[in-house]
C-alpha cells in the first residue's frame, strides 16, 4: 500500500550552524530537500549549540525524511528546506 505525505507545517530553511539549530517545529519526521547544486552535511543533535550526535551526507536535488525525536535538532552545511511531515495511507 502506498503511504501519503501529509505537511503538518510550512517548510522552512534549515540553520547552518550548531547554535541556530532546530527542531523544524517540534517534528518527530522532517521531509528534507537539497535543492543546492551539491551535498549538504545533515546534523542532529539534542540540543542547541551542542556537536552533531549524528549526521549523514545528502546528495544534491535528493529528498529524504529524517526520524528523530520532537527535541532533537538538525541544522545543515548549506540552507536546504525542511518540513514537519507525517505518513497516512
Amino acid at each position: 500500500m502506498t503511504q501519503r505525505v501529509n505537511l503538518i507545517a510550512n517548510e522552512q530553511a534549515t540553520p547552518t550552524t550548531a547554535g541556530t539549530a532546530s527542531s523544524i517545529s517540534k517534528a518527530t519526521c522532517v521531509r528534507l530537500y537539497n535543492q543546492t547544486g551539491g551535498d549538504v552535511v545533515v546534523n542532529v543533535s539534542a540540543t542547541v549549540g551542542a556537536a552533531s550526535t549524528n549526521q549523514f551526507t545528502m546528495s544534491a536535488g535528493r529528498t529524504e525524511f529524517l526520524e528523530k525525536l520532537h527535541t532533537d535538532v538538525i541544522f545543515t552545511s548549506g540552507a536546504i528546506k525542511a518540513a514537519k511531515v507525517g505518513f497516512t495511507n
